[in-house]
């Protein structure tokens, strides 16, 4: 970034920062002059209406974003301490008016609402207006006048800032707990009505909760419609449904329809009273004649009612709870009533259940999302690379994931390498390697299975990848294969610092991402192999004549573009008929992929080399001369020719020599057709000279460079 456009940047911002203080100061010297000799309406106005607008604009910005800096708090507090010390000197010419208490006012509110640093400053800026504007107004201070309101002032101020933010604390405080309390109530009544699925992280699950307390809210409608619609039919005092815990100790009020004011909270013991009988017999137990000394848990003090019916609610065979309902009226429920009853019972089950189903049909449905959506990102993922971190992040979209890593595995070195790391030392374990062993993922890789058995990972007994190599201290870790044909290409390993956060709901979910993955690994090196065979040459690994041709290209092209010298280097080995006629083309094929390997090892990184055909190799050396060219021809045909290759089969050996042709640009040609002719020519030079030379092309051939052997 240029020095004029950082300078430009930093006065913005001061500007920015300083105009509300600015703003205040110059609305405070408004006021004092105002005091000391009174300014026309107009100007005092447009002043007060100016910082009345600005204030407003700043208040408004404050309770949108809900939280600001203790500097905007200053702000604020210094605009309002300034607009209220207007409003009085304007209106009632001095600090002794009825208006006076709008300053105090203003003062407390920024005590109550703002930072105690802005409540502090707040004071001392009133304190420095109060003084300024009785000087102007009157010329001198007297204590009598100005010391009352200067108590006043820090008392007000340290009143509200102490008592009334207190107070504000406690009601939010108080809300929270509230808030905290409800919350807990529906997680509860979830889990017990079996709508929770496998845990979320805070930002994952917010979806999730949402789904569940709408769930729960269906439910608690449709059963207090069944229970209401009881109280008016049959005529009772109390209907509720208890739902059992989870331990299935205790009994808890799921919903409640009465008019009876000493209703009892709970829970209650399964075991009490008439819960106990319902719940031994299996039942429906009724009771009539009730005196006010009986016992009802759900209420307490005396028993209200006469007649009472406790009816045990069963899915599947288990017992979930107990409707139970009862009358004022000292009259048995009938077998009709009954009937009515246990009909009211099931429905409430079935409105359980279907609630749970349909909130596992949308969890199920929004995992499927997830899934389509990691699935086309991964379809899209052309690179090991871009398919590793296709998976890492449908991974955290999946489920609350605090560490990822994954690791490739080669079959043929029987080594794992770490390919990529989330959430942990990336530094540290990325590229590392380690052999098969006891940990987690030589052990997946292994069996094809994810482990450990429900992602409950325990440090002081596993290893995930070796005792050097470690993940982050967390108690749910998961490992899963990364398979394709039963086939391991490696494993990702997930880990969160939730306990069971990889549970059932979310482990075949997965496993089905870890498949998808599998299947676009696969796919990549497929890829890239095939980008391989497209643009290298089969017997050297070099490049082939069509990379070749597109590479020079652009070198050219470059070349000319920056002025750069470029160097074509062609090499052909001598008498290569003779050696396929004498030794087969096995032999042949060795001794070409001897040359290959010299070339490859000359080369600069810059430099390209690619076999033409045949035995003909061609090398394009960047920012080389004729001369630079020329020593790395002669040190090329030189180490060829000391190279001995062994004839397989046999106890023979056999050495062949090369001969060179160099070509520099852009004395040779301006094009890659002039440039590779003109180094073919120096080529058909050093061929013609006896062979195994190296020939730098010039206008003349008698004027060719040559270096003999």
């Amino acid at each position: 970034m240029s020095p004029l456009l950082t300078l430009m940047l930093w006065v913005r911002r001061a500007a920015r920062f300083s105009f509300p203080a600015a703003l205040a100061i110059s609305l405070g010297t408004i006021v004092v002059l105002d005091a000391s000799a009174r300014l026309p309406d107009v100007w005092a106005f447009t002043a007060l209406g100016v910082a009345a607008v600005f204030f407003a604009q700043r208040l408004l910005r404050r309770m949108r974003k809900n939280h600001q800096g203790v500097l905007g708090d200053i702000e604020l507090g210094a605009l309002l301490a300034a607009l209220s010390y207007g409003l009085v000197v304007r209106f009632d010419h001095s600090l002794d008016g009825r208006l006076y208490p709008i300053v105090l006012s203003c003062v407390g509110v920024v005590g109550a609402f703002g930072r105690p640093a802005a409540s502090v400053a707040t004071v001392m800026l009133a304190a420095g207006l109060e003084i300024a504007v009785r000087l102007a107004g009157t010329g001198e201070l007297t204590p009598k006048a100005l010391v009352p309101h200067l108590i006043f002032l820090v008392v007000f101020g340290a009143q509200n800032a102490i008592v009334l933010r207190a107070e504000i604390a406690r009601l939010r405080k108080t809300s929270r707990e509230r808030l905290e309390t409800e919350l807990s109530k529906i997680r509860d009544d979830a889990r017990s009505y079996r709508l929770l699925g496998t845990g979320r992280g805070d930002k994952k699950g917010r979806d999730d909760d949402r789904l569940v307390r709408s769930g729960v809210e269906e439910i608690h409608q449709a059963v207090l419609f069944a229970l209401k619609l009881l109280r008016e039919s049959l005529d009772l005092y109390t209907a509720v449904l208890l739902w059992r815990s989870d331990a299935g100790t205790h009994l808890r009020i799921s919903e409640l329809s009465t008019d009876a004011p000493n209703i009892s909270d709970g829970p209650f013991l399964v075991g009490d009273g008439i819960f106990g009988a319902a719940i031994s017999q299996g039942t429906p137990v009724a009771l009539s004649h009730l005196k006010p000394n009986y016992k009802l848990p759900y209420y307490s003090g005396p028993c209200p009612v006469r007649a009472v019916l406790a009816l045990p609610l069963y899915e599947h065979g288990t017992l979930r709870g107990l409707l139970v309902v009862d009358r004022a009226l000292d009259k048995a429920f009938s077998q009709r009533e009954i009937d009515i009853i246990d009909e009211a019972g099931r429905y409430a089950l079935r409105a359980i259940q279907n609630e749970r189903v349909f909130v596992q049909l949308e969890r199920a449905k929004v995992e499927q999302g997830k899934l389509y959506r990691a699935a086309e990102t991964l379809g899209a993922a052309t690179t090991e690379a871009d398919v590793i971190s296709a998976g890492v992040t449908a991974a955290r979209e999946i489920t609350s994931v605090d560490y990822a890593a994954i690791t490739i595995y080669d079959e043929k070195t029987k080594a794992h390498e770490i390919r990529a790391v989330s959430g942990g030392d990336e530094e540290a374990h990325v590229g590392q390697t380690f052999r098969h062993n006891a940990g987690l993922v030589s052990m997946v890789v292994q069996n094809r299975h994810p482990l450990p058995y429900r992602g409950e990972y325990d440090e002081q007994r596993q290893i995930v990848f070796t005792k050097r190599l470690s993940p982050p201290s967390m108690p749910s870790i998961v490992v899963l294969p990364l398979c394709v044909h039963d086939r391991a290409l490696g494993a990702i390993v997930l880990g969160s610092k939730r306990p069971k956060a990889f549970g059932d709901g979310v482990r075949g979910t997965l496993e089905v991402l870890a498949s998808h993955m599998a299947v676009s690994l696969a796919n990549a090196r497929m890829v890239k192999r095939l980008e391989e065979l497209a643009t290298l040459d089969g017997l050297t690994g070099l490049f082939n004549k069509r990379a070749m041709l597109e590479m020079a290209e652009q070198k050219i092209v470059a070349a000319k573009r920056f002025h750069r010298r470029l160097s074509v280097l062609v090499a052909d080995i001598d008498h290569f008929k003779k050696v396929n006629d004498t030794h087969g083309h096995d032999v042949g094929d060795i001794v070409i992929k001897g040359l290959g390997e010299i070339l490859r090892r000359a080369k600069r990184n810059t430099d390209a080399v690619a076999r033409f055909g045949g035995e003909e190799f061609v090398v394009i050396c960047e920012e080389t001369d004729a001369r630079g060219a020329m020593l790395l021809a002669e040190r090329v045909r030189e180490e060829l020719k000391k190279t001995v290759f062994h004839v397989p089969g046999k106890n023979q050996t056999l050495s062949v020599t090369c001969s060179i042709g160099v070509a520099t640009f852009p004395d040779a040609g301006q094009s890659w057709d002039e440039m590779f002719k003109a180094a073919d020519d120096a080529l058909y030079v050093s061929k013609r000279s006896g062979r195994d030379r190296s020939t730098a092309w010039s206008p003349s051939a008698k004027g060719s460079h040559e270096r003999a052997a």
